[in-house]
Parts: structure tokens; sequence; C-alpha cells
């Protein structure tokens, strides 16, 4: 067997062909939904970068793998401890072991691990390729290792190739030579953002907002003229998405130069594809612009598409699935003993008949930007914030996605008999994993004793200058009565 595995950095679904998006963003991708299952409501449990692929990587949560955040002692993961036998449990149950397991040979082209100094990352892989650069590559620099990996390696029998790239993160780099291929289009007829919602933001508080794009500053970066570090009017926002779009599309085509290496080799039709990402991207929503810093339902959703040898084809499923789901799945559709361990449920059925494997509720979580932990369930999205990042959000939110899908309104006071069935499936939650937890301790807690999310450390004092220089001295005076023990 041979498999492919594109993990894309920072890729919103709504932003690809196959999952509705107005510009075609995504040829490649899409020929490859065209021939497989797209999963439509597909969450990380944990975000951003390291949270994520932490629990992709274990199959746990991060309140049971520990990694939640982005430094600190929350920047790993936690200690096996006394039940540690000569080598970790993890060594035989992480995701990308159970390729081996099934006898693959297994291989990956990324700089995640140096760039987190995640190393855990690499378990499993026989082979790896770090191009060095930390996540600041581009597209062109990936795909030409991968084309000569399947040229010399593609013809063989029983391999995996896990290739990540990171264009559509920010900052966004696409070459100037691939120009703007939506120059000039209906943006403007599709978009949710207007200008009355762009000059209340500029209102508020908020680090990476429409004012301080680069979370405390509006600094331009001349070497990166694709990303605007503040956005004051409709064009600026167009100029934003247009960069994001272009990394999308950029990377898009670089697939392509994989997909048409594989036909060379004679394999394509042979091979089955797992398209996926760590996490999503804020272009606006609760006024996060280029970044990736809450628990909502844009930063936590992502693309999954699986493309299976003997597989379903053409289908989409709807039911609420979590990235920690991969593991036990992977290990199903090989026939595998699954891990007594791992959070995550198999959806091998959806993949081999198209079954449905529905769940009531997903919990979804962020604590390297702010500490939130939020209830996705039907139409809804409640979000309970614990330290806000200097968003000055409130404690309790409450958003319906399906008609607010860019989360503009906050409804919690509206329905609060919605509010207390999120919290009441929260609870259940966190006891039900405080239950089975190794540690016996909830890593949220390390992550505010330690003085909170990673990326406010040491920021308040500057950021309180900062606000009061652009006319947001309210919003500081805010800030300092939530966190007079930051100052």
């Amino acid at each position: 067997m041979r498999i492919v595995f594109f993990d894309l950095d920072t890729l919103r679904p709504d932003h690809l062909g196959c999952y509705g998006y107005f510009r075609n963003t995504s040829p490649n991708i899409d020929s490859i939904a065209a021939e497989g299952v797209r999963f439509d409501r597909y969450y990380c449990s944990d975000a951003p970068c390291l949270p994520s692929r932490s629990a992709l990587q274990s199959g746990l949560f991060g309140i049971h793998n520990g990694a939640v955040g982005h430094g600190g002692t929350a920047g790993d993961q936690s200690l096996e401890g006394e039940s540690r036998g000569f080598r970790t449990e993890f060594a035989r149950t992480n995701l990308f072991h159970q390729f081996r397991r099934a006898g693959l040979h297994t291989v990956s082209i990324s700089t995640f691990a140096e760039r987190h100094t995640s190393y855990w990352f690499y378990g499993g892989f026989h082979e790896m390729y770090n191009y060095g650069t930390g996540g600041g590559e581009r597209a062109d620099q990936i795909s030409p290792i991968a084309v000569d990996w399947i040229e010399r390696h593609g013809k063989e029998d029983n391999w995996f190739l896990h290739i990540n790239m990171w264009d559509a993160h920010t900052t966004y780099r696409t070459p100037a030579e691939f120009g703007n291929p939506f120059e000039g289009d209906d943006f403007f007829d599709h978009t949710w953002m207007t200008q009355e919602l762009i000059d209340e933001q500029r209102k508020e508080a908020s680090p990476h907002g429409v004012h301080e794009i680069g979370m405390y500053n509006n600094t331009p970066l001349p070497d990166y003229p694709r990303q605007p570090m503040e956005v004051r009017d409709m064009d600026e926002y167009r100029k934003l998405v247009d960069g994001y779009d272009c990394g999308i599309a950029f990377m898009d085509m670089h697939i392509g130069y994989i997909l048409d290496a594989l036909r060379r080799a004679g394999v394509y039709d042979d091979v089955s594809f797992i398209i996926t990402a760590d996490h999503g991207e804020n272009i606006g929503e609760l006024n996060s612009y280029s970044e990736h810093s809450t628990a909502d339902n844009i930063t936590c959703r992502i693309p999954m598409i699986v493309k299976w040898q003997g597989g379903m084809k053409g289908i989409s499923d709807s039911s609420l699935r979590y990235n920690v789901d991969l593991a036990p799945t992977i290990a199903d559709l090989f026939g595998l003993e699954p891990a007594k361990i791992w959070d995550g449920e198999s959806y091998a059925d959806t993949i081999r008949e198209g079954k449905s494997v529905p769940r009531e509720y997903l919990v979804l979580s962020q604590m390297a930007h702010v500490c939130q932990r939020s209830v996705l369930f039907g139409d809804w999205l409640w979000m309970r914030t614990y330290h806000d990042g200097y968003h000055n959000f409130p404690r309790e939110m409450l958003f319906n996605i399906r008609e607010d899908f860019h989360e503009e309104h906050n409804v919690a006071e509206e329905h609060p008999e919605i509010c207390d069935r999120a919290a009441h499936y929260l609870l259940d939650w966190f006891d039900e994993n405080m239950m089975s937890s190794r540690s016996g301790h909830d890593p949220m807690q390390t992550v505010l004793r330690e003085g909170g999310p990673f990326h406010t450390r040491g920021e308040l004092a500057g950021y309180v200058d900062y606000l009061r220089r652009t006319d947001r001295a309210e919003e500081a005076e805010r800030l300092i009565a939530r966190h007079p023990d930051e100052l």
C-alpha cells in the first residue's frame, strides 16, 4: 500500500473549493476530495500548532498529553512517569507508528519538530527530511524534496509519505512572481466583512487584531508585501484575504506537482491520500486577523479528506469529529488492535461504507494565546474564557454558527438555557477526563499558574502603553482592572 499524507498548516476548510469556496484556490485538493470522503465538521481538540499536533500524534486530548501551550511546562508533553518502561507507551501508540505496524516504510518531510522543539513528532518515522527553516519555508522548497523521493522510491510498495507545508500560515509569503490570480474578482460580493465592523474593531483591545496584526504592534514587514499589519478599510481587508488565499493556491499548485510525480511513476491510482491541517485561520472573526488564537469554530475547524483504496468515493460526512480520532481510525483500517489509552474514536466505517458515526458534542481548547474551553453541539458554539489574552473577551460567549458562521453576535444573554446545557457538557467532559488522567492534573492550571498563556507573558505593560497611544485608553484601563497582577 502507498499513502500520502498532506499536512497543510493553518488551512481553514471554507477557503477550499471542495468545501464551497467561491474562489478556485485548490483544484488539486478538490480533485482528491472528489475521489474520497470529505469530513465537514472536523476539529482539532486543542489549538494552535503545537497542541494540535500533539493531540494528533498521541491520540490524546491536551488535558491528557499535557502539551497545551507554546512555552513553559505546557510546551512539552507530560512525562509518563513511574509506569514508563524501557520504551515509552507513546512509542507504541503514536499515530505515525500505526503505519509502521501495518508494514509501511514511513517518511516525513516537515520542519515542525524543530520549529517547536517537539521531537516526539518524529515518533514512528524511518526517514525525516527537515528543510531547517522552522516553518518559514515555502511550498516550492518542499515539493522538490517530495518529488525527488517519489522518483527514487515511488514504484516501491508499502510506503507512507508525510508532507508538511506552511504557505497559509502567517506571515503570508507567496513569491511575487506567482502574481495574484484573484485580483479583480467579485470578492466584495462574497465577503461577510463590512467597513462598519472594521471601524468598531479598531476601537477594541485585541492582540493580532485589526489594529495590530503583529500581535502587539502594526510594524510593516517589507519582506512580506502580501501581509498587511493593519486593516483600516475594505481594500486592505481584501489584500489580507488575497495574501492568505494566494498561499493556499501556491501550495495547491505544488501539491499538483507531487501528484504529477506519482502519475509519472505510474502509481497515482494506487495511492491513498489523507489531507488535513493543524488548525484554521481567523481572518477578522473575534477581531483576530492572520491568527489562530481562540477556541472557536474558525480556529479549530480543519479540513479532513480521505481517499482510501477500496473506500467510498465522492461523499461527505457531517458528523462531529476530532483530530484525535485519526489514530484509532488508521488502526481500524489496517485491522490493528487499538490502544486503550486513545481518546479518539474510529470513523473507519465512514471511509469504508459511508456510515455516519455521530457524536453529541465536542470540547475545543486553546491555551497558547488565551485560556479557553469551548463546547460545540448542534448549531451552537459556547465559549468559556479563563484568560482573555488581553482581548477583553467576556467570560461566556455563545454563537449560533449556522446563522452566524463568523461569530459576530454573542447571544449568551438571550439563551441562558443553551449556556447551561453547554456548561453541563463541559463539566461532564472535564470530570471524565480528570478521572482517566494519569497525572490527575489539568494542564490549564499550570498555564495559569506560570503567568498565563505563553504569548501574553510580560506583554501587558507595553500593550497598555500602546493602547493609550492609539486612542484606546478605556480598553487599556479595562485590561489593567482584569489583570492587575500581570503589570
